[in-house]
């Protein structure tokens, strides 16, 4: 397939490799942002080839593993109410909240229904005026355009049963609220490229020169996360801290000026939480006063629960980069797809279920974790 096999090929990724070792002279820490990218490099074994002085840390960039706990018990009080269809992607149904999960609701009667795009769930409202119908609107500014643009619809077509609860965050100030933690040991970054194709990379440069990081917007094949990698090393080696967009065949520095117009149009930058981490300040959108009809947090009197996250969970630590998933002590024991403790284990793009999927039978085994805190 094209753009697929070309990026996958051994030989080329041995010879990235190759200039890799040949390049690094010292330890360095790059943070792949997003999580498709962790996929990616656990699967292929990225991390095991790279030479021993460059290391790979796991950043926050799960869409299902940073909505905090709050969000999703909103979610689970809205989806509860008997005159609601809540409509959501799959990989949200088994993300816990307090006590359950989307999946126990519908057990319980909840009418709630997996769609594959915001236009099913306006759809969905289209065909059933006597009910409520909330689409669940999760994400990176990856999937806030096709939101914004449901909600807008929603609003131009006078569809007033239908709602979002939203929780869409922002990369940028995710990447300074890592560099400004006193625990940060990231020196530089791999962007994610389906990000920038939408946004654009005019956030980033003054984030590498205040933080004196290379930034590398890279895509999700081997090779791109190669290519990433190598420039960002060879940067970081020259004492540079630049801006390079290694994803040029989808990514343009001014990004989507379509979708991003239609999000400035419908939301609204704020504050949001973020799951284990905390409040970020300006990294999330809400609905602007314009579409507040449409906020399902304002309809259903929701916005005053607050939930605290679970001690034994440590995702939160993991998000931030500061521990590996197998690092855990309930990674793989008490905390496993089947019996998730946390978003991380659950979401296709969560590190600990990469770890899980690809990693889990050449890790120490509970025994020897218990034996030696330090993996």
């Amino acid at each position: 397939m094209k753009y697929i096999d070309e990026f996958q090929d051994p030989e080329l990724a041995r010879r990235l490799l190759d200039d890799i070792h040949a390049t690094v002279t010292r330890p360095w820490a790059l943070m792949e942002v997003c999580g498709g990218q962790t996929h990616s490099i656990i699967r292929h074994g990225i991390d095991q080839l790279l030479p021993a002085e460059v290391e790979l840390i796991h950043g926050p960039g799960c869409p299902v593993c940073v909505t905090p706990l709050e969000v999703i018990d909103k979610a689970l009080e809205i989806a509860s109410r008997p005159e609601v269809i809540f409509c959501s992607f799959g990989d949200m149904l088994r993300v816990p909240g307090t006590g359950r999960d989307l999946f126990q609701v519908r057990g319980e009667g909840g009418d709630v229904r997996v769609v594959y795009s915001p236009l099913d769930a306006l759809r969905v409202a289209q065909q059933n005026p006597d009910r409520e119908v909330v689409f669940f609107g999760i994400g990176f500014e990856t999937t806030a355009p096709p939101n914004a643009m449901t909600v807008h619809q929603a609003r131009k077509l006078g569809i007033g049963n239908f709602s979002m609860l939203v929780s869409h965050v922002r990369v940028p100030p995710a990447i300074e609220a890592i560099m400004s933690s006193p625990k940060c040991r990231v020196q530089g970054f791999l962007a994610a490229g389906h990000v920038c194709s939408v946004m654009g990379v005019g956030e980033y440069p003054e984030l590498a020169e205040r933080f004196r990081v290379p930034i590398v917007v890279t895509g999700f094949e081997p090779l791109d996360i190669l290519e990433g990698v190598r420039r960002a090393v060879r940067q970081l080696e020259r004492g540079e801290y630049t801006v390079d967009n290694a994803y040029a065949r989808a990514v343009r520095p001014e990004g989507n000026p379509a979708a991003r117009a239609m999000l400035e149009d419908v939301f609204e930058v704020t504050d949001r939480a973020w799951r284990g981490i905390g409040v970020i300040p300006d990294s999330g959108w809400r609905l602007s006063s314009k579409y507040r009809d449409h906020d399902a947090e304002y309809r259903f009197s929701v916005g005053g629960i607050r939930t605290a996250e679970p001690a034994e969970c440590r995702s939160g630590e993991v998000l931030q980069g500061l521990l590996k998933p197998h690092e855990c002590e309930a990674f793989g024991t008490l905390c496993t797809p089947r019996t998730p403790l946390g978003a991380t284990m659950v979401s296709s793009e969560g590190a600990c279920a990469a770890y899980y999927l690809y990693r889990r039978l050449d890790l120490p085994t509970t025994e020897a974790r218990e034996a030696s805190p330090v993996v």
